[in-house]
């Protein structure tokens, strides 16, 4: 197995620890921006957002004049999130209460939880929980003035959507344009699959966004100190690749791939008592807890809880153990299909073994958040996705290098999720003391202006934009078999997507964002910054100046190591920039587990149904392909076996037609 991201992290015990009255890191963050109407509270899972929610709700409805606090969340079993909690003793002015009746997160139909909720708004009662659903049910049956003065709070806000079939989406809308109501929203993922935006733009830009990242939240941890992600390619059954990934010694969760998809053998019950096989011999069920017992084949005993069997009878029985669960040896081994991910708390998993392609980021976010939870005993956490390999001779060759590269994309902005973020601070607004780690100064004393909407860009929404970027499924294919050249990609396809997001920023301000965006992945790529304070003593610098070696130039500026040279990033060239192949790492994973035939086969299957070269596109290559001619005394040729020059090829043969049909134009 490959990784393509491997993380450690600085075991601070920061996002753990508490203050006075009893928060988090993350949770003192949101309640400093309490007093806000609408707030958005994007932070990885097992931050505390659910207790975030509680300081925020019970300071509005105690110090800002509202009456009720409504919870809605995705599924019944979440709701156990917000149950009654004591918070004084922690050092909070009040404790959070949650009234039986007021609890709609069990059991019975839709009918009677929308009455509850009725009678909830009927009365002086102040705090309910209820689902997505019931919400959308009862608001239909309400007045939307209803809600005045209420906090209305949606947990696992990516369910919720800008699309006009979207409900839920709908009623966010609704409430902010006709009612007083207030809203918290909560993610730890900002994305969907669907790749329709969660918010439509004018009502996300009222929004107070509080961010805690990934890796802020896992540096914060006591015990977990590296996270790593990684694939394994397999040809014919994934079930004879799992011993090359499987180590049972390990807290694991698998997930067998969607009966729907090529890796399934459309026996999902057959699957897993393959998966039992590969474990070692079945010794029994427990009739109290449904849970299997397995004599591994080292010789020890493990527990195993399988979720893929519906069994109405069982299943219940074994979610209630799951829940349960208090020490290490409760359970060794989880088998599911669609279950243990959003909301499945399991602080001992160490590994996510995810079969097949999973098309949604959102999902892939919520797989790995099962493994990265902290706890004693626990220093590395690992997801690893199993993916078919293409076949060469395969009919459908073409299919399967779809799933390859897609489930390879999706990672990659995993990678920027949870590696170190980088932030972007004016060079006006530097005291001069020592900067937080992984901080670009922007140098606007000189003339150059950073608008407050840039930074917010840069700082808080990379990678929404990255995001987006990767709907572009043509683009990216493209990109990671590397059959275009990079500036494809920063110069045309970039700052389409980045106009499409922000269409109100400046011509100026595109650019400052496109550039701030490269900078960052040109940063991870080459490892991360160096302070000036921090060179080695014989460091090859380049400030950009001619005394180079001076100590006065490299205070309060960050280094680049390009190569054997520690470059400024003040003075990175443009053409430096616009180089950078943000997938460059997923082709070194390829590249690296598959031989070079298939490699060929990869590129070949991309190339047949490559985008056609744009307008833009053309403009952008025209200089390369001008380099490409005088440094080689001929044309890029269509036939050649270099992706990247039939690219060329492809774009001065637009270039050609465009000049003829303008003659033409002219002849007429």
């Amino acid at each position: 197995m490959n990784n393509l991201l491997h993380v450690e992290y600085g075991q601070t015990g920061k996002s753990s620890n508490h203050n006075d009255i009893g928060m988090r890191e993350m949770q003192a963050r949101a309640f400093d921006e309490r007093v806000n109407q609408y707030l958005l509270i994007k932070a990885p899972p097992a931050s505390g957002k659910s207790r975030a929610l509680m300081f925020i709700g019970l300071d509005k409805l105690e110090h800002q004049g509202l009456s009720k606090v409504i919870v809605a969340v995705p599924e019944k079993s979440i709701g156990g999130s917000f149950q009654s909690t004591n918070l004084t003793e922690f050092g909070f002015f009040t404790d959070w209460e949650v009234s039986p009746e007021n609890n709609l997160c069990v059991d019975g139909s839709d009918r009677s939880k929308v009455n509850g909720f009725q009678r909830f708004m009927a009365s002086d009662n102040r705090i309910l929980i209820c689902t997505h659903a019931t919400l959308r049910f009862a608001f239909e049956t309400l007045s939307v003035t209803d809600f005045n003065d209420c906090l209305v709070a949606i947990d696992e806000f990516h369910h919720v959507s800008a699309d006009g079939d979207n409900r839920l989406g709908g009623l966010i809308d609704t409430l902010m344009k006709n009612s007083s109501a207030h809203i918290v929203a909560m993610t730890g993922s900002y994305f969907r699959g669907d790749t329709v935006p969660i918010l439509l733009a004018e009502d996300e830009a009222k929004f107070t966004k509080v961010t805690y990242t990934y890796y802020e939240q896992l540096s914060g941890y006591q015990y977990l100190k590296s996270l790593g992600i990684g694939y394994h390619f397999y040809q014919g059954r994934y079930i004879d690749a799992l011993t090359t990934v499987l180590d049972a010694r390990k807290k694991t969760i698998i997930h067998i791939p969607n009966v729907n998809s090529g890796e399934s053998t459309k026996d999902k019950h057959g699957e897993v008592d393959a998966i039992l096989d590969e474990l070692g011999d079945v010794l029994k069920r427990d009739p109290e807890t449904g849970i299997l017992y397995v004599q591994g084949k080292d010789g020890r005993e493990l527990k195993v809880a399988n979720l893929v069997d519906d069994n109405a009878a069982e299943r219940p029985k074994i979610q209630s153990y799951l829940r349960n669960i208090k020490a290490a040896e409760d359970i060794d081994i989880i088998i599911a299909l669609g279950m243990a991910k959003e909301g499945f708390d399991w602080p001992f998993c160490e590994h996510v073994l995810t079969i097949g392609y999973r098309s949604s980021l959102t999902e892939i976010v919520q797989i790995i958040g099962r493994a990265t939870r902290d706890c004693v005993g626990k220093e590395h956490a690992q997801f690893t996705n199993l993916i078919a390999q293409p076949d060469a001779q395969d009919d459908d060759v073409k299919a399967s290098v779809n799933n390859m590269l897609k489930a390879i994309t999706t990672s990659l902005l995993m990678e920027q999720i949870l590696a170190p973020t980088i932030q972007f601070k004016p060079r006006s607004h530097w005291d001069g003391k020592p900067l937080p780690p992984s901080t670009v100064i922007i140098d606007d004393t000189s003339g150059a202006t950073v608008s407050k909407k840039v930074l917010e860009i840069l700082n808080g929404d990379k990678n929404e934009i990255m995001a987006t970027l990767m709907a572009n499924e043509q683009v990216v294919k493209e990109a990671i078999a590397e059959t275009i050249p990079p500036e494809s990609i920063t110069q045309v396809a970039l700052p389409s997507v980045i106009q499409s997001l922000y269409p109100d920023l400046t011509e100026e301000e595109m650019e400052q964002v496109r550039q701030g965006i490269l900078q960052s992945i040109l940063i991870g790529q080459q490892g991360g910054l160096v302070d000036g304070k921090d060179l080695p003593s014989d460091a090859n610098v380049d400030t950009g100046d001619r005394d180079e070696a001076s100590d006065n130039n490299v205070v309060g500026k960050q280094f680049l190591k390009m190569g054997e040279k520690f470059i400024c990033i003040d003075n990175l060239e443009i053409d430096l920039i616009d180089a950078v192949n943000p997938f460059h790492g997923a082709y070194e994973v390829l590249s690296k587990q598959v031989n070079a035939a298939m490699l060929k086969t990869i590129q070949e299957a991309v190339s047949a149904s490559k985008s056609k070269v744009s307008e833009d596109e053309a403009v952008i290559l025209w200089p390369k392909i001008k380099l490409f001619k005088h440094e080689h005394q001929r044309d890029p040729s269509l036939n050649a076996s270099d992706p990247i020059e039939v690219r060329y090829a492809e774009a001065l043969a637009f270039i050609r037609k465009m000049k003829q049909q303008q003659m033409a134009k002219q002849g007429a």
